[in-house]
């Protein structure tokens, strides 16, 4: 019984526990919907939590939605536009603009092991002056299934 509970320790440590088989290994696996709903970005170097909101996309198999930046920390409010998809590769990839023609930021970002859907890790890129900044997107409500 010991040796048991020390191999479900080890595991546990170490990141070997059993993958649900439900979750998709890869984001290409991932149904489009769901990347509906809302998602919490963190980015490595920026101050605050912002939010994102995405929905279907109106013009072809991708997303499209907003980034809510500064809401809850006093600074000023930024509100920019989202539109992408998952491309060949896997990868998240988002488009960002302030104004709704111009980009002012890129994301790539890869489905998280284990995560379900509900992790994406990458890096999103400010065209502004082509800084980078590591970031997390977490997923917080869900709307699977809406259009």
């Amino acid at each position: 019984m010991r040796a048991l509970l020390a191999v479900f320790v080890a595991l546990a440590v170490t990141g070997c526990a059993a993958v649900d088989p439900n979750c998709p290994a890869d984001a290409r696996e991932l149904p489009l919907t769901s990347l509906y709903g809302r998602w919490e970005a963190r980015f490595d170097g920026l101050p605050a939590v912002a939010v994102v909101q995405l929905g279907k996309h109106p013009d072809y198999a991708g997303v499209r939605g907003t980034i809510t930046r500064n809401a809850d920390s006093g600074a000023k409010t930024s509100v920019a536009q989202l539109a992408g998809d998952v491309d060949d590769e896997g990868a998240l990839s988002i488009d960002e603009s302030l104004d709704g023609r111009a980009i002012s930021g890129n994301w790539a970002g890869t489905l998280q092991p284990r995560s379900c859907g509900r992790e994406f890790r990458g890096t999103w890129r400010n065209a502004a002056d082509e800084s980078t900044h590591p970031f997390v997107l977490t997923k917080t409500v869900g709307m699977e299934g809406k259009q």
